[in-house]
């Protein structure tokens, strides 16, 4: 439930849908012109009880929006009257977030709701579960940048080593596109039971993809005592590699001769792409997770990243292998990709006409992804992700290549038969 105007939940509902497909389950609390000048704190409460009372929710996550910020709301405040108001429905977990849309972008206001996850439903103090020792159990803290279709890669990675992962948030459970026998529902399905958040003090370790979610991995040490492995990404062989040595570390079992078997499909496509991918000149533009995935594994492979345009400031934009890192929009990369003379650009959709006006592939990447069908399942994490990747990249660049013209000579014979005229020349010299 968002608390701020209808437009604002509208909004961030029709870029859910479009790139899902899905119905996307959102309420708001409506502020109006009065409201927003005298108070909301009444819309918070209501909305939280009609909610409760109507859907029977396990947890509901409650983010402000630029309108409930500048208005300076509290709402941890709002959720503890709640619960003094309504205490019958104290089952029903309330995970309040501060996401002000004039701050950062989707990638910091993702992690911020992440660890208002942990704070909320993972108790102060619950320390490390006795059997942890002897657990299975493998926490995942997912980035923004994953896809519902590189979650479920990575869940089937850790279960090959014998692992039961529990992923925070699980969207390969809720947004991988699957139907139902429910004709529509107020609530939105699968994803990691409220049950299974309280118990990640169980797991024998805990596993980090995105240094967005490093805070959220600070937070989740701390309360639960579950050691972790933080990584940047999982796209390219060198971060693939890594991943792999972690598990087979973590489980004790040598690594299983399927994920050797993709490992050596990966390095037979960077071997067959390589006259595609080596010396080209890439522009890219995302949020700064998938930025540096994106440019360390284009550079791995021989491309070199001319622009690369981040959506907010962050830590890891140091470790991006570019020549020009700028915070800005998609106008900085479009100017910027025509002055270094970039060969394909990477970012969302709204890049396409910026794609279009430079006359360049545009592989797709990011959210949203509104005119590609299935961008939401598409794997990049991986072997068989950066596999796919690189056949993507060196068919754009196949399809975009403009081979130079054929030249027809003025002395061949025409398409009717007739010789085309001599040039004039000195006698007896013979014309082919």
């Amino acid at each position: 439930m968002l608390h701020g105007s209808q437009g604002c939940t509208a909004f961030g509902k029709v870029f859910l849908v479009r790139h899902f497909r899905e119905p996307i389950p959102l309420q708001t609390t409506a502020m109006d012109q009065v409201s927003s000048i005298m108070s909301a704190d009444e819309n918070v409460i209501e909305g939280l009880r009609v909610l409760c009372e109507k859907s029977r929710p396990e947890i509901i996550g409650l983010p402000t929006t630029g309108l409930s910020e500048t208005q300076g709301c509290d709402v941890p405040r709002l959720v503890r009257e709640f619960r003094r108001r309504h205490p019958q429905f104290s089952t029903t977990a309330v995970v309040p977030v501060n996401t002000p849309d004039y701050s950062g972008c989707l990638e910091s206001g993702f992690a911020l709701a992440v660890e208002a996850i942990i704070d909320t439903l993972l108790p102060a103090g619950a320390g490390r579960q006795p059997a942890a020792c002897r657990s299975r159990q493998l926490n995942v803290l997912a980035s923004s940048m994953l896809t519902p279709g590189d979650i479920e890669a990575i869940k089937g990675w850790i279960e090959a080593f014998g692992l039961q992962p529990v992923v925070l948030p699980d969207l390969d459970d809720s947004l991988d596109g699957h139907l139902i026998d429910q004709d529509s529902t107020p609530l939105t399905l699968g994803g990691t039971p409220k049950a299974a958040i309280a118990g990640l003090g169980g797991a024998v370790a805990t596993v980090v993809i995105g240094r967005s979610l490093h805070k959220a991995a600070d937070l989740l040490q701390a309360r639960s005592g579950v050691p972790d492995f933080r990584f940047d990404h999982l796209l390219g062989l060198d971060a693939c590699d890594a991943f792999t040595v972690t598990l087979a570390e973590i489980s004790g079992q040598p690594v299983p001769p399927a994920i050797e078997r993709q490992r050596a499909q990966l390095q037979d496509a960077m071997v067959d792409t390589h006259f595609m991918t080596g010396s080209l000149r890439i522009g890219l533009a995302a949020d700064p997770d998938l930025l540096v995935a994106l440019g360390q594994f284009l550079a791995g492979v021989g491309g070199e990243i001319v622009t690369a345009v981040a959506s907010t400031r962050a830590e890891v934009l140091a470790d991006l292998p570019a020549a020009c890192v700028c915070i800005g929009d998609l106008e900085d990369l479009e100017c910027a990709a025509r002055a270094q003379r970039a060969q394909i650009i990477v970012a969302n959709s709204h890049a396409a006409p910026s794609a279009q006006r430079l006359q360049v592939p545009l592989l797709r990447a990011g959210f949203p992804l509104y005119d590609w069908v299935g961008g939401y399942a598409r794997t990049w994490a991986g072997y068989r992700g950066a596999r796919q990747a690189l056949f993507d990249i060196a068919n754009l660049f196949l399809g975009s290549h403009h081979d130079i013209p054929v030249h027809r000579s003025i002395y061949r014979v025409g398409d009717d038969g007739d010789a085309p005229p001599r040039a004039p020349s000195d006698a007896g010299l013979v014309h082919h």
